[in-house]
């Protein structure tokens, strides 16, 4: 498993702080480095971190204290000297709840290592005919509170990752595969259990974890496909967001004069009538072996023709696609890569990248938990 880059993204964006904001910066420092490097002394640690001995000895301590590190032993080394004691985070002794509520006939949730693997799965089926957002959110919770009687340990965060669009304070303003709007997801979801909740979009989840969990690039596209098309976006090592907070919102963008299907937004020719996993399966209905492949290729062609401006205006370096594999990989994938070298300039030295998400079944959930992790460990 590839684990995160140190703070080479973080150092980037340095301002002004004071004393205690200085000093949580150096324990996300300590805390990044050792999970994204593993166990290290207190000396390997300082010189890893370019902290005194004294600073880190000091923010060692008050980690083990908290139980958010612990010491391993000593190292098994030769240098001269008393052995050094490792320490690394607590990796067994904290867990993570993530939830991930973008497939239509469930919601599924999971308990979380610290490293992003997944311990233990819960499901609820969903009834959307009822109509009601009141039931919905019940279930949320209901599967929240399933999953934290999962965990064998302390739960650090609950995350949660939701179709539509969230905003800065975790309420979703508009998620109509829900029939949600302006539900306040974080502070529910906090109220009833007590714990720290972070909510964002469902493609911003995923690159999340294709980021911090899946060793993707710095400046990444990730465009996840399911019931509904949507993007996340990663630039210079930071999560885009946009004015509105819908950034990626991609499934309604029209590509193409030449009609196409009715979308349920009312538009025509949404990308989503075309990407979308259910129009895929259903455009490929009752077609031969040798005629499958052509609504693939097309449908790859119009998410091409919709993120290549993307791609040529932030100069990104990889083009992610999540969803299906029987779906997302073979033509249609072939057809994205071959349509975005065809429409971006041709770049001496450099290409673009297109290739499939790692676990595209799981990448929400891992994605929830990286939000955690961020928030609560700094790890980025």
């Amino acid at each position: 498993m590839t684990r995160a880059r140190p703070l080479e993204t973080a150092a980037r964006h340095r301002v002004a702080t004071r004393p205690t904001h200085g000093r949580r910066q150096n324990l996300s420092l300590v805390l990044q480095t050792l999970w994204g490097q593993g166990a290290m002394s207190r000396a390997d640690l300082a010189r890893a971190t370019g902290l005194t001995r004294v600073t880190v000895s000091d923010l060692v301590g008050e980690l083990l204290e908290l139980g958010t590190v612990v010491e391993l032993g000593r190292a098994d080394d030769v240098r001269p000297g008393k052995p050094a004691t490792l320490v690394d985070i607590n990796r067994g002794g904290r867990q993570i709840v993530g939830l991930d509520l973008t497939a239509h006939e469930v919601l599924r949730a999971a308990v979380l290592d610290l490293d992003g693997q997944i311990l233990a799965h819960v499901e609820r089926p969903t009834d959307r005919s009822a109509g009601m957002v009141e039931v919905e959110v019940d279930l949320v919770l209901e599967l929240a509170r399933e999953a934290l009687r999962l965990a064998s340990a302390p739960v650090i965060g609950i995350g949660v990752g939701t179709p539509g669009i969230v905003d800065e304070d975790g309420v979703v303003t508009t998620a109509p595969n829900l029939g949600w709007v302006d539900v306040p997801l974080r502070e529910v979801l906090a109220d009833a259990t007590g714990l720290p909740v972070h909510v964002c979009n469902d493609a911003d989840a995923a690159v999340h974890a294709d980021y911090t969990l899946g060793g993707g690039g710095d400046d990444e596209l990730l465009v996840k496909i399911g019931r509904g098309v949507g993007a996340g976006l990663i630039v210079g090592g930071r999560r885009v967001q946009g004015a509105h907070h819908a950034a990626g919102e991609l499934g309604h963008v029209t590509v193409g004069t030449d009609g196409g299907a009715t979308c349920r937004c009312g538009k025509v020719g949404c990308l989503e009538t075309w990407l979308s996993a259910p129009n895929l399966v259903a455009a490929l209905a009752g077609r031969q072996p040798l005629e499958a492949p052509e609504p693939l290729r097309s449908a790859g062609e119009r998410l091409a023709i919709a993120v290549a401006p993307v791609v040529a205006a932030l100069d990104l370096a990889e083009v992610v696609l999540s969803g299906p594999e029987h779906l997302v990989s073979g033509p249609l994938l072939e057809s994205v890569e071959t349509t975005l070298q065809e429409r971006l300039l041709a770049r001496p030295g450099s290409s673009i990248l297109v290739r499939l998400a790692a676990d595209s079944r799981d990448i929400v959930l891992r994605g929830a938990a990286a939000l955690v992790l961020s928030d609560q460990l700094g790890v980025a």
